[in-house]
């Protein structure tokens, strides 16, 4: 799929070189070759609001000291004196969350630590996405109240069971919300709600993910027991797969988290976590025995990797298998549970491709030319819905979708009398806003500007097509934005005689990547082959670059998927975007293009 490639220019460019001279600090002079890394380093960190040197090197040396006082949060001081008196009392807590990777990995932690520091009376409980479905269901309270739990702690759900939370507290049973999704104006009647969305909160950052906002619960609660911050590290591993998995601002906050949590995976791996890693292949092992990876492990590696496992888990079977490899104690019971967790993985992977091929040919039929929006569902006919979609992968079908056909996107599947829906958003479009145009046709919904989940009645699925077909149209005049057509910032243009080790060490120091710190795209222009360009597995091209306009060395390049570029790559000028990467081969290591497209020099705007 083309995309539209937009340079970024809504920076002071008399600021950033202002702050490469207080980086330089008199390692180079203005007019020579270093000073113009510094430029580009002091480029790019201003593209994303460090202006300042001091800024800069809080951007650079995450500090954990940084993080914000957990008192802040309203409802916190509630909430850590309800949890001590539990203790205290020796009632029994449940801690309950959502059956995704943020859900699960918020109800690893909380968990843990209640049992490791506080000894408490505790179990957890996470809803089966089929017979419950999402958020607080009245089941669960049945059974805690069953069970005897008089407090129940959710995470990653909560701020809009209002109803559920009334039915709790007709039992005796109190609430703790510790939530990040935005609520409606009927607020739950909690004990108490920790959620930064909600309009009268003054914490002062809103991105958290439902396991951050655990987390915050927990370094509360071990602060009034006056611990040490040092022991809470072993669950910022945690927090940083939830920060992968949810697709939230790496920024803040979350930056400062997934940098030392990222840490931790990489020195002190949880068991579950190498055990889930060793399917794919990124674990060094002698007689069965761990030693180390083999490759420094990224954000984006838990993205592709590990998340997608985890949330198999809850898609295919039950969130309870992802919480206990999360908490394994011993290699034997973690590696028992990765190999359930993998055969999860390859029966959602079998489900997704026939879901994903069926719901092309649906489009395939239909007049979608016009419309601004998919809207899919396939009506089952056989008996018992069996040859419905399976609920587990309809959101990973919606993506696929808009692989294709670049609109929002609504997958429905048919479950017991009601439909469920998985929605994904495209480019800063909100999709939660379009939904919440059409509530009067909903069961219930949740979710962010860029995913969603609701239920509707099936009766229902023609009027919500149209309405929500009219409310992204609505929602896309008032942006004045009707271009459905992906586009990706383009950071900076330089020239190849810019690339060194020196910018690729800097750069490496902006990890970790993700959103609202982006991997660097760079645009340069008036490139050569250097020979030997060629297709890699029929659908890469691997290549070497040399510079039409200034003495460079060439350079080492790989683009995925762009195999079909061969003959731009070889027929004269071309023009590249990409990010900046090492190759290490035979154990020598040197720079190498990751790009990401290719166009002739006269084809660039």
């Amino acid at each position: 799929m083309d995309k539209n490639w937009v340079l970024i220019s809504n920076y002071d460019k008399k600021n950033a070189e202002q702050l490469a001279e207080q980086l330089a600090a008199n390692k180079c002079n203005k007019q020579s070759k270093e000073f113009n890394t510094y430029i580009i380093i002091s480029s790019l960190l201003c593209q994303r609001g460090i202006t300042t040197y001091e800024d800069a090197k809080n951007f650079f040396r995450p500090q954990l000291q940084t993080l914000y006082d957990p008192y802040l949060m309203q409802d916190m001081q509630k909430s850590v004196e309800k949890i001590n008196k539990a203790v205290q009392n020796n009632d029994k807590i449940l801690v309950y969350g959502d059956y995704d990777v943020d859900g699960t990995c918020a109800v690893s932690l909380v968990y843990s630590y209640l049992k490791d520091f506080y000894h408490a009376n505790v179990d957890f409980y996470i809803p089966d996405r089929y017979h419950e479905g999402y958020g607080v269901s009245l089941q669960a309270i049945d059974w805690a109240y069953e069970k005897n739990f008089s407090l129940i702690i959710s995470l990653d759900c909560g701020i809009k069971a209002a109803e559920q939370v009334d039915y709790a507290a007709e039992k005796g049973i109190d609430f703790i919300i510790c939530d990040h999704h935005i609520p409606d104006n009927n607020i739950p009647k909690a004990y108490a709600i920790l959620d930064p969305k909600c309009l009268d909160s003054n914490y002062p950052y809103q991105e958290l993910t439902g396991c951050g906002i655990g987390f915050k619960l927990i370094q509360a609660l071990h602060e009034k027991r006056n611990g040490k911050f040092d022991d809470l590290l072993q669950y910022l591993d945690l927090v940083t797969l939830s920060i992968a998995a949810d697709v939230v601002q790496v920024t803040g906050e979350n930056r400062i988290l997934a940098y030392y949590g990222l840490e931790q995976i990489n020195t002190h791996p949880r068991k579950g976590i190498v055990a889930l890693f060793s399917y794919a292949n990124i674990i060094k092992s002698q007689h069965s025995q761990v030693l180390y990876f083999t490759k420094k492990i990224t954000l984006t590696d838990l993205v592709f990797t590990i998340c997608p496992r985890l949330n198999a888990a809850g898609r295919m079977r039950s969130g309870e298998i992802a919480v206990k490899i999360l908490t394994a104690n011993n290699d034997d019971e973690a590696k028992e549970i990765a190999l359930q967790i993998n055969e999860c993985n390859e029966e959602r992977r079998r489900l997704d491709k026939e879901a994903t091929v069926e719901a092309l040919q649906i489009l395939s039929k239909n007049d979608i030319v016009e419309k601004k929006s998919n809207v899919l569902y396939k009506v089952p006919v056989k008996k018992n819905n069996s040859d419905a979609w399976h609920k587990g992968v309809i959101g990973i079908v919606a993506s696929r979708v808009i692989e294709q056909y670049y609109k929002p996107t609504i997958v429905f599947t048919k479950s017991d009398d009601c439909l469920v829906g998985s929605a994904r958003s495209i480019n800063d479009f909100d999709i939660h806003r379009a939904i919440s145009k059409c509530k009067d046709l909903l069961v219930h919904f949740g979710g962010h500007k860029s995913a969603a989940g609701l239920t509707i009645k099936e009766e229902n699925f023609e009027d919500f097509s149209k309405r929500f077909e009219q409310a992204v149209r609505e929602i896309m005049t008032e942006s004045s934005d009707d271009n459905f057509v992906p586009t990706d910032n383009v950071d900076l243009e330089i020239n190849l005689s810019d690339i060194n080790t020196k910018l690729m060490r800097l750069i490496k120091q902006f990890e970790p990547f993700g959103i609202g710190n982006p991997d660097p795209i760079f645009l340069t222009k008036y490139l050569r082959d250097e020979g030997n360009a060629k297709r890699v597995k029929e659908k890469h091209l691997k290549f070497k670059v040399g510079s039409m306009q200034y003495p460079a060395d060439p350079i080492d390049a790989i683009a995925f998927s762009l195999g079909d570029r061969l003959p731009v790559v070889q027929n004269g000028e071309f023009d590249i975007y990409y990010n900046l990467t090492e190759n290490t081969f035979h154990g020598k290591t040197s720079l190498q293009l990751n790009v990401k497209e290719i166009r002739p020099c006269d084809n660039n705007n």
